[in-house]
């Protein structure tokens, strides 16, 4: 892989060209800024921006009083190469507090072993209704331990919405959810977006990520789709090195509370 390719088509993609991730969400460009703002409980923030050392500051001060004046947070989420070298610090000093940083890892989907299957005992159910959404939100909160009203709300919208640009499941161990993820298919775009992976403890270890992994890059690569994304976390890394994924660069969301 050309990483320095990719990653500019990347930042084309899904970055300056990032379409809303739910219904009812919009997708705003303003003074070398790509923003979203999210429908009734949705994500908002900073995709990308094209800054340098005279208009950073003026750009972060911008954004504040826009979200500001929605009445609620935002996002800036900031990825290792972008300009200037010293825009956390900038952000940091606008009031923003960096969250864990994580490992932006792409694959072609070409050169991926899609033939992994989950353990015996466990099987894969599709999401497709309000209780398939329930499942994946009691596996984040027992996998994560965060609150999963945000994703249940974006979730159920997505499939209602606009069913084809999102796919969920969730793996079952008899009728016991241990493990979901989802997958997000801008139209449009050659990148599909990983989301959300995540392992009851007791379950860890099994190969169930895994095998969650390669179910929606099958999915991806039947879509027609020609890379797979996904920001990794140091505990998932490991996992998608070895199944194929080469890291290219590092995204840390900074978070601007109101």
């Amino acid at each position: 892989m050309d990483h320095v390719a990719v990653l500019a088509l990347f930042d084309r993609d899904m970055r300056e060209g990032a379409r809303p991730d739910a219904p009812g969400a919009r997708v705003e460009r303003v003074d070398k800024v790509v923003r979203q703002v999210g429908a009734d409980k949705g994500w908002n923030g900073v995709l990308w921006s094209d800054l340098d050392e005279t208009s950073a500051d003026a750009a972060i001060a911008g954004q504040v009083r826009f979200f500001s004046g929605l009445g609620g947070g935002f996002e800036w989420k900031l990825y290792g190469h972008d300009r200037p070298e010293d825009l956390g610090q900038r952000l940091r000093a606008a009031g923003f507090t960096a969250q864990p940083e994580e490992t932006l890892m792409i694959a072609e989907l070409a050169d991926l072993a899609l033939d992994v299957e989950p353990p015996e005992g466990v099987r894969l159910l599709p999401v497709t209704d309000r209780a398939g959404v329930d499942l994946v939100a009691d596996v984040h909160e027992q996998a994560f331990g965060a609150d999963s009203t945000l994703l249940r709300h974006q979730l159920l919208a997505q499939l209602t919405g606009d069913a084809d640009t999102v796919v969920a499941v969730v793996a079952l161990a008899g009728d016991v959810p241990v493990s979901a993820a989802r997958m997000e298919l801008p139209p449009g775009a050659r990148f599909a977006g990983l989301w959300g992976g995540g392992t009851v403890e007791a379950w860890r270890g099994r190969g169930i990520y895994r095998a969650l992994v390669a179910h929606r890059t099958r999915v991806a690569a039947e879509r027609g789709y020609r890379y797979v994304q996904v920001d990794a976390s140091s505990q998932s890394r490991p996992v998608l090195a070895r199944l194929g994924f080469q890291p290219l660069t590092t995204t840390t969301p900074y978070v601007y509370e109101a």
